[in-house]
């Protein structure tokens, strides 16, 4: 019999990555983030077999943000629904969604201008032709603040926490909160938080402590704690408690030593981590900083982006 509201973790691996999808089985059946162009048809479909579901039958796509690891597989889905389902994704994502292009301009604007690859922007366009199944149009944007009936008294409510990505959004059912990266912890195999705003960030990260205040966590990967373990694919209410706890904690340590280096004026120099050598020193970062998708370079030009606005707002 079916129990409505019941939530199936869906893993599938992607290189150095877990990306997790979740099945809500309800009346019209929802599934929240869609992994790469491959994981609809090779994780999705044979995992709600196993649980007596159909992947034709959904009927809802919730996407948390626009990152490809999360939209790749949203056309293949929507296309093995006999695109009857309708998918959602904040209105500041949606343009990830609508166009491949869009990855490789997020790419030259942010975490590309360090790099120091030529081929980067190749690389990230050959990386979204081969993992994002479809460009397409949402069926459906929102801001945070709707609610979406998935039939039979099922509500799942949308709440905006960007920081991670503009439109990176929770979808909330009875205390269990769906994130996806919007809570990074102490980040996932790059070992390091990744966020584009992070007043966005940290405002989110309290918004989601203090106000919803989950009973169940969802990650989107398998991000770390302070020891390097890694959580699992479901975080109870302590832990989620702790995982928000520690997101806070570590974004203020970056967020110091990025406002030291940063008053401190930026300086070009051979290391991996130029211009931003002093924060990596700082906190004891020694991953490589290169490895895409780059939450180093992501995060700390979110950080000089942030300060440079401030310090105009204020001149």
């Amino acid at each position: 019999m079916t129990e409505p509201g019941k939530i199936h973790p869906i893993v599938s691996p992607w290189g150095r990555f877990g990306l997790y999808s979740f099945y809500i089985d309800a009346p019209e059946p929802a599934i929240v983030d869609t992994g790469i162009a491959s994981s609809p048809a090779e994780g999705m479909a044979p995992a709600l077999a196993a649980i007596g579901r159909r992947i034709e039958d959904v009927r809802w796509i919730l996407l948390t943000h626009g990152h490809i690891d999360h939209v790749g597989g949203a056309h293949a889905l929507w296309e093995l629904t006999g695109r009857r389902a309708r998918v959602v994704i904040h209105e500041a994502d949606a343009p990830l969604l609508r166009s491949r292009r869009a990855h490789v301009e997020e790419y030259l604007a942010g975490r590309g201008r360090y790099l120091r690859d030529p081929e980067g922007a190749a690389k990230v366009a050959g990386a979204a032709e081969a993992v994002i199944s479809g460009e397409m149009e949402p069926g459906m944007t929102v801001r945070g603040g709707e609610t979406i009936s998935l039939g039979g008294g099922v509500e799942v409510s949308v709440h905006a926490i960007p920081g991670h990505t503009p439109g990176s959004v929770a979808y909330v059912l009875d205390g269990a909160a769906f994130v996806g990266d919007a809570v990074q912890v102490h980040g996932a195999a790059n070992g390091f938080p990744g966020f584009t705003d992070p007043a966005a960030y940290r405002a989110s990260l309290a918004y989601l402590r203090d106000e919803v205040r989950p009973s169940r966590l969802y990650l989107g990967h398998p991000y770390r704690r302070a020891d390097g373990v890694a959580y699992g694919v479901e975080l109870d209410a302590a832990q989620a408690a702790e995982a928000l706890r520690e997101s806070l904690e570590i974004e203020n340590r970056v967020g110091q030593a990025a406002h030291a280096c940063l008053c401190a004026g930026l300086t070009e120099t051979d290391s991996a981590y130029s211009p931003f050598e002093p924060v990596a020193r700082d906190i004891g970062y020694t991953a490589d900083p290169t490895l895409e998708p780059s939450p180093f370079f992501t995060s700390l030009h979110g950080y000089r982006t942030h300060f440079t606005h401030e310090g105009a707002s204020h001149g």
